[in-house]
């Protein structure tokens, strides 16, 4: 199971600790954000303790309405499930008994000047990507025209080409050679690099090449969201390459089913206008549209 640790979100938010500063090696394994309000009231059946617990104003305000008594026995109650963290938002104060016991429980809180909404968000977005489940696969992931896509083929068929043929028509580069592929939710794959790769593109007879440098930022992209396999196969002159197919063929990673297409290489056929070509008839599909469901209308109307 992949983690974290609490450390990870300071460092990533500045968040000011107040206490547990000698815990923050804790580790958290949950990609959502808790905000406790029935165990405030005693009802822990289903208390999610492994996720973060983010107290807001409505959290806070709560407790500071309450006698010292009860706001004592309502922390004791939560802290003793030993959360990984607390995270107090908008820089509240007045918060000495969750000092008290968060350090007395070897349990951080922290706090951030961030409206509770919007962190919350971030803070969500940021942990689903962190802890998603990922494999890397051997390809290069490309952006075309803000639609995310994943070229795959055998060494040397021209994926790394292809992808610098794209850059220079002004889309971007997101990995070469070795591809991550994140699970964010049972619908959406997200590609990126492994760090050590980012930015460069290695092309055969001219080497390593870094795409931000020699093309300028605007060739590069952190992360994109995987719309369309495309696998690169060398020009077969028995094999049927001109078929109309009706019905979309997938390819399948982390059980989330990705758009399948073949685009077969030749000496002079332009691969990257295909690419383009496959990427904008994807976005028409999204919008409803079908150029083949079309053709075949226009045949059976005569």
């Amino acid at each position: 199971m992949k983690s974290i640790t609490v450390q990870e979100l300071v460092n990533r938010f500045s968040l000011e600790v107040l206490a547990g500063a000698t815990e923050l090696h804790r580790e958290i394994t949950k990609s959502r954000v808790h905000r406790p309000g029935l165990e405030f009231v005693g009802f822990f059946d289903y208390f999610p303790q492994a996720h973060v617990q983010l107290l807001g104003r409505k959290e806070i305000t709560y407790l500071h309405r309450l006698t010292e008594e009860e706001r004592n026995h309502h922390i004791g109650n939560i802290v003793k499930y030993h959360p990984p963290c607390f995270i107090v938002t908008r820089s509240q104060d007045g918060l000495k008994y969750l000092k008290k016991y968060c350090e007395e429980e070897g349990i951080p809180l922290l706090r951030t000047p961030a409206a509770t909404t919007k962190f919350q968000e971030l803070l969500d977005g940021y942990l689903a990507k962190a802890l998603a489940e990922e494999i890397a696969i051997h390809g290069v992931c490309v952006n075309v025209s803000g639609i995310g896509i994943l070229l795959r083929g055998k060494s040397g068929v021209g994926k790394s080409e292809t992808a610098h043929t794209l850059i220079r028509r002004g889309h971007r580069l997101v990995a070469d050679d070795l591809v991550v592929l994140k699970r964010i939710n049972p619908e959406t794959i997200l590609g990126t690099h492994n760090g050590k790769t980012k930015e460069f593109l290695a092309l055969r007879s001219i080497g390593l090449i870094n795409v931000s440098r020699l093309y300028g930022r605007s060739a590069f992209q952190e992360e994109t969201r995987i719309v369309l396999d495309i696998e690169l196969k060398k020009w077969e002159h028995d094999a049927l390459n001109n078929e109309l197919e009706l019905e979309p063929k997938f390819s399948e990673y982390l059980d989330v089913k990705i758009p399948y297409i073949e685009i077969h290489m030749q000496p002079g056929r332009d691969v990257a206008g295909l690419v383009e070509a496959a990427a904008n008839n994807w976005y028409l599909r999204q919008q409803g549209y079908s150029a083949a469901e079309d053709f075949m209308k226009r045949l059976e109307n005569g």
